[in-house]
């Protein structure tokens, strides 16, 4: 149940347990899950309901159970730590049990196989033996009241009408106090509750856990209390007859006769209390391990106490009368059986039984009317002493029929009045999960209870219908209480944002205000988006998701960087085609270069670090040196011959190639030759006479 809306949710008690949620509720009080400031660990809290803590009984019946658990100290016990009082409301501290109910387990996976439901039993009749070894007496064993751990351990709680033995106790006004379908027939008629009462209500529970079923039904509290008494329990191997599951669970005889030997009806044929239980139930849980289910009745009959002696044996009757009683307050959770009170019949409502009348009723001497009398009054002084009464033996049998009627009228309305007390006044939360809101207040105001609303999200209920309620259905509680309905809004859904284009922490932000989680980040290369930007996402913008879901976004890292090479000196045209492969626009220029041979890369821009795809890089192709050709200078002076070579970019370098004995200075030719192409900075030899 979503303990959103209890009131003490987040309040902290005694400046020491702060309550965290609530985990149950019941008729007398509600269990919450707490956190031991102090100590610094899980427990569970039980806090008396508020409209319950004036009344006296059950404050006593609260304060009892957390003395008669206090005593206790066993591993399949659950523990109790503390006790106090909170704003007038009473509370328990005990130990926090992370699991579920045996009932769960019973309601889900019923019947279980025999060395199952005794793995489960051996431990409950380990807490019976400790609690009777201490003097204390359950009283109220079923399987709400049988934790399971997650790790399988079994814990017995809830020792609310647990009495240390020997104390007072409800039975001496008459009214007993138990679960209808648990109970001991000797708590029905007339006896106390002691250790074999509890082996009766554990017995029901392991029929309970081999069948699937509880071994008695009716219409209502009374007729099953009515069974217990008059009707004995059939053995578990029968019950799984009638209902066609013997090929799947085999039942051996001695496992039969350890629930017979808990269940007689007489606690003088039954096992004695929790120690005996629990020999019992080793030596069938190591006779179904050693054989695998086979019969074996020699353990069959040794397992059976031994029957008692005729001059002792008392057994259990259905008393025909019983005197009047005051009823008492008992645990909304629980069934009152008057002792010796008839089952209603199916027709009609159960009403309490009638006090026997004398078979011949003495009437009271009274004294005349003009002499009254001055005298106290006996017990049989009649109501009205004044009155005169003949003595006439017809008036005397009217006067009998007259009280008699009398007395009927007064035990009808005692009855009435008990009724009320007792039961009329409570009623039970119907069942009203998969109702419609209007339906479900027509239940509420039928069973005479107000309804309050909460909404919550629901993966199985449909939008408009109760998911469940608080208190639970079934749960008894008095009559005008309020419910309070969890209404379904449908499967909790949220449109996906749209992401795509925006920022890596925009898009994060969206997500998580959108109710879903951020999943996995990867980051790619772009040549066309920023650094950062959300390229992609794993779902469509607009589709409706569940709160949570983890979304998946690929993000840009910005354009991918390239090595540039630097290719001065290497052939232009390969240079090309390597720079384009890479990602690269190539501009290619061209000039003359005396040093740099034609076709090769005179130079690069850039010539290296690194760059992106489509990035432009420029490269010099070498056209080789500028050529000029050798003029002729023949019979040039030597002045001018140099003059005209040096004009076109030559070098020169003047020779004297004749004998004549006087400088002519006349130049007779060059090396290269006239018309000679060479390159602009060449040496060219001058001849001159």
């Amino acid at each position: 149940m979503n303990s959103t809306f209890d009131p003490l949710v987040g309040h902290v008690l005694d400046d020491r347990y702060e309550i965290v949620a609530k985990v149950a509720r019941g008729g007398m009080a509600t269990v919450y899950r707490a956190r031991d400031l102090r100590l610094s660990r899980a427990v569970a809290v039980k806090v008396m309901r508020s409209d319950l803590g004036e009344d006296d009984e059950f404050a006593a019946k609260f304060d009892r159970e957390a003395r008669s658990a206090a005593v206790l100290s066993h591993p399949a016990v659950v523990s109790v730590f503390d006790q106090g009082s909170s704003q007038g409301q009473p509370y328990i501290v005990m130990e926090f049990i992370d699991g579920e109910t045996l009932r769960r387990v019973i309601s889900r996976e019923a019947p279980l196989p025999p060395a199952r439901a005794l793995e489960i039993f051996e431990q409950v009749a380990a807490a019976l033996a400790a609690a009777h070894e201490s003097g204390v007496v359950h009283r109220d064993i079923k399987p709400e009241n049988v934790m399971i751990t997650a790790r399988g351990q079994i814990k017995v709680a809830d020792f609310g009408l647990a009495r240390q033995v020997g104390s007072p106790q409800m039975t001496a006004t008459g009214v007993l106090v138990g679960t209808a379908s648990y109970l001991p027939p000797e708590l029905v008629t007339h006896a106390r509750p002691d250790g074999r009462s509890d082996v009766y209500s554990a017995g029901v529970v392991l029929f309970e856990m081999l069948t699937g079923r509880k071994p008695h039904t009716g219409e209502n509290n009374y007729q099953i209390a009515y069974r217990h008494v008059n009707v004995d329990i059939e053995r578990p191997s029968e019950r799984l007859e009638e209902i066609g599951h013997t090929a799947e669970h085999q039942i051996p005889d001695y496992v039969d006769t350890l629930v017979l030997a808990c269940v007689a009806r007489d606690p003088r044929a039954r096992i004695a209390d929790g120690r005996e239980l629990l020999t019992a139930v080793r030596r069938v849980r190591h006779e179904l391990l050693r054989t695998g289910g086979s019969d074996n009745p020699a353990l069959a009959a040794a397992i059976l106490p031994d029957s008692p002696t005729d001059d002792d044996t008392q057994p259990v009757h259905h008393r025909t009368a019983d005197r009047p009683r005051p009823a008492s307050p008992h645990e909304p959770e629980t069934v009152i059986v008057r002792r010796g009170s008839r089952p209603p019949a199916a027709t009609r409502p159960a009403r309490s039984p009638v006090s026997p009348i004398p078979a011949t009723p003495v009437p009271s001497p009274v004294p005349p009317r003009s002499q009254p009398s001055a005298g106290p009054r006996s017990q049989r002084t009649p109501v009205f002493p004044n009155l005169h009464i003949s003595h006439d033996p017809v008036h005397r049998r009217r006067r009998w029929v007259i009280g008699v009627t009398l007395v009927l009228l007064l035990t009808v309305l005692s009855g009435v009045g008990t009724w009320w007390w007792m039961e009329g006044r409570f009623t039970s939360v119907p069942a009203m999960a998969s109702l419609n809101e209007a339906k479900a207040r027509e239940a509420a105001v039928a069973n005479d209870l107000t309804v309050t609303t909460v909404d919550e999200y629901s993966e199985t209920v449909a939008r408009g219908l109760v998911i469940e309620t608080d208190p639970s259905s079934g749960e008894r509680i008095l009559r005008g209480s309020e419910v309070t309905l969890v209404m379904s809004l449908g499967p909790e859904r949220y449109p996906m944002p749209e992401v795509v284009g925006a920022s890596r922490e925009a898009a994060e932000r969206a997500i998580v205000e959108g109710r879903m989680a951020v999943g996995e980040v990867t980051e790619v290369w772009s040549e066309s988006r920023p650094v950062g930007e959300v390229l992609t996402a794993s779902q469509e913008p607009g589709t409706q998701l569940k709160p949570g879901t983890s979304i998946d976004l690929t993000v840009s890292k910005g354009p991918e960087p390239i090595r540039i090479p630097d290719l001065t000196g290497d052939t232009a045209d390969q240079a090309v085609a390597d720079l384009k492969k890479l990602g690269f626009v190539v501009e290619v220029r061209e000039e003359n270069s005396a040093t740099v041979e034609a076709g090769r890369i005179i130079k690069q821009d850039p010539k290296s670090g690194t760059g992106k795809r489509g990035d432009t890089i420029t490269i010099t192709k070498s056209l080789g040196p500028v050529m000029v050709t050798i003029p002729s200078v023949r019979l040039k002076s030597t002045d001018e011959a140099v003059k005209l070579l040096e004009d076109l970019d030559l070098k020169v370098e003047v020779r004297r190639s004749s004998d004549f004995p006087i400088p002519l200075n006349i130049a007779s030719g060059t090396d290269p030759g006239e018309g000679t192409s060479v390159p602009v900075g060449s040496t060219v030899v001058l001849h001159v006479a």
